[in-house]
């Protein structure tokens, strides 16, 4: 059976798949899952050991679909955090895991022996599985964006991800909506995502009743519950989120925002107080539709696999 080889990396976990190859080949149906695997990313080790892990995985992989289907992956596609420069396939920089521009792509190309190798950012990937096969699948053009560690965003347009000049079009976790406010990890005061992440809102949450342990699913429930604390917390984290989902649909105009997520998990919770609150801020522009992302954390995986199949589709055109 023709697959190829799908890999999301993440801080501290690693989902990987073999993915049956779309016959036309065009990525416009739901990959078939023939194997699902998952490894800890192991970034205590340092980056070598973490890029060592990566190709050691995809060697696994490929051993693997070669046994079970007879014949072995005629591609592959890796999601990777961080900065990426998807033409040259280099992981650029990654704070979470403490490498700087590694090869990779040329790297796990060699270690599996050839096959060609297509190398993304992790939200732009998941965004690629959600325009494609899952929330944004009818919608000429969406902004994507997972509230997890952090914030990111993947801009969807006419089928493709738009990477940006330098490989970081998107990072709405970045823009300012609180100037002066909390320190963030880019250097900046303020931004959305020290507000608005699922670790923000758990940090906010644990800091409010007193309980160290406390995330933001716990706060979701507290809420649901009434709680009075949680309600305040979650008030916060929604109106800067409406404030940075403003700037980017100001900018983008999108037909359709796709929230993602841990912090989307909460369903209504989330989506109604948030509909709402970007329903009050917008003057002269369109309001988009604001919907949960379909795949969940499945989405960079089946990116992965969407890459991968690209370059298949590519081969067969060329």
């Amino acid at each position: 059976m023709r697959h190829v080889i799908a890999l999301d990396v993440g801080g501290t976990g690693m989902k990987a798949a073999l993915v049956g190859v779309d016959p036309e080949p065009s990525g416009k149906t739901p990959p078939a899952l023939l194997y699902e695997a998952r490894r800890p990313t192991g970034r205590e080790r340092g980056p070598d050991a973490v890029v060592e892990t990566i190709l050691g995985f995809a060697a696994e992989l490929r051993d693997i679909g070669a046994a079970r289907f007879g014949t072995p992956a005629e591609a592959a596609g890796v999601a990777v955090p961080g900065i990426v420069d998807e033409t040259s396939g280099t992981a650029v920089y990654a704070a979470n895991l403490g490498w700087r521009d590694v090869p990779l792509r040329a790297l796990l190309s060699e270690r599996l022996g050839g096959v060609p190798v297509s190398l993304g950012h992790d939200v732009r990937t998941g965004g690629l599985a959600e325009g494609r096969i899952g929330a944004g699948r009818d919608a000429g053009r969406f902004l994507f964006v997972p509230l997890g560690t952090g914030i990111a965003g993947a801009i969807g347009i006419g089928g493709r991800i738009e990477a940006g000049a330098h490989g970081s079009a998107g990072e709405i976790g970045h823009i300012v909506v609180r100037p002066g406010g909390r320190a963030c990890g880019c250097g900046q005061r303020g931004c959305l995502e020290t507000l608005a992440s699922a670790a923000a809102v758990g940090r906010d949450w644990a800091a409010a009743c007193g309980d160290p342990e406390a995330s933001a699913a716990d706060a979701a429930k507290a809420v649901a519950s009434g709680d009075a604390r949680a309600r305040a917390v979650w008030r916060d984290a929604v109106d800067a989120l409406a404030d940075g989902l403003v700037t980017g649909l100001t900018l983008l105009d999108p037909e359709l925002l796709i929230i993602g997520g841990g912090l989307a998990e909460a369903g209504d919770t989330l989506f109604t107080p948030l509909r709402e609150a970007v329903r009050r801020r917008v003057t002269f522009q369109r309001l988009p539709s604001i919907v949960p992302a379909a795949l969940g954390d499945a989405a960079g995986c089946l990116g992965a696999g969407l890459l991968a199949w690209d370059l298949l589709s590519t081969e067969v055109t060329a």
